[in-house]
């Protein structure tokens, strides 16, 4: 690999990724914790495969998906703060990295690469999650969804996320599975990559989300990263 890049392609010295879909799989646990509430309630469990589509957007999202309720009433809010409650309490029962994940990560700490997570998840949820997990590495920064008032799509988490490790916005790439993280990521000057192994619905387009590219598993990613470090 060559030490510098084409003039007009800028180096890459950072990796930051999207937690929910991108980072982990953490879809099984959010799928176990809207049906344990939709049980307490007397609801038959929703399939997996309905679910995990939903599993990057929220508690709103899974709200919405899982109880027939109308989104401005004290009602949902209440179950919406319920299921939080009880996806709190088994934060990281199935939780995992995406296969090749690891492999990935070290192979950014060996390139000298540093690395972090920008995500829409709360601290509370979050710092738990990471603490029960054995990432085989450790996060530069963590900037979570309640660490700034602005969440994305808007670019300011993923400016501190590149500040807080003494990066340049612009050789930053920010990994997500969301029309919002594209849009955060560019609005961030920040190379952006469509983890299409995430969360993905049938309504997303991620083609249109005119990212720089769009990977189908984490080793795709490290393939990305030499590729374009070399000026391939």
């Amino acid at each position: 690999m060559r030490d510098s890049v084409p003039e007009g392609r800028r180096p890459i010295t950072a990796v930051l990724f999207d937690l929910d879909g991108t980072l982990l799989d953490t879809a099984p646990d959010l799928a176990g914790a809207l049906n344990r509430l939709r049980a307490s309630r007397g609801y038959p469990p929703l399939p997996y495969a309905e679910v995990r589509p939903h599993a990057s957007h929220g508690s709103f999202a899974l709200t919405r998906l899982g109880f027939e309720l109308a989104e401005d009433s004290a009602e949902f809010e209440a179950t919406r703060l319920a299921l939080l409650d009880v996806y709190h309490r088994h934060v990281a029962d199935e939780t995992t990295l995406f296969p090749g994940m690891a492999s990935l990560l070290e192979t950014i700490e060996n390139a000298g690469l540093r690395w972090g997570i920008v995500t829409n998840k709360p601290g509370w949820l979050t710092e738990p999650l990471l603490a029960k997990l054995s990432l085989g590495a450790v996060p530069g920064c963590v900037v979570s969804g309640d660490t700034l008032p602005e969440r994305k799509p808007h670019p300011a988490p993923l400016l501190l996320a590149a500040e807080q490790i003494a990066c340049d916005p612009a050789h930053c790439v920010y990994v997500g599975d969301a029309a919002r993280d594209i849009e955060a990521g560019k609005r961030a000057g920040m190379y952006t990559l469509v983890a299409g192994y995430g969360y993905l619905g049938p309504d997303d387009d991620p083609q249109a989300w005119a990212a720089d590219a769009i990977v189908s598993a984490p080793a795709d990613i490290a393939n990305w990263l030499a590729a374009h470090q070399s000026g391939l």
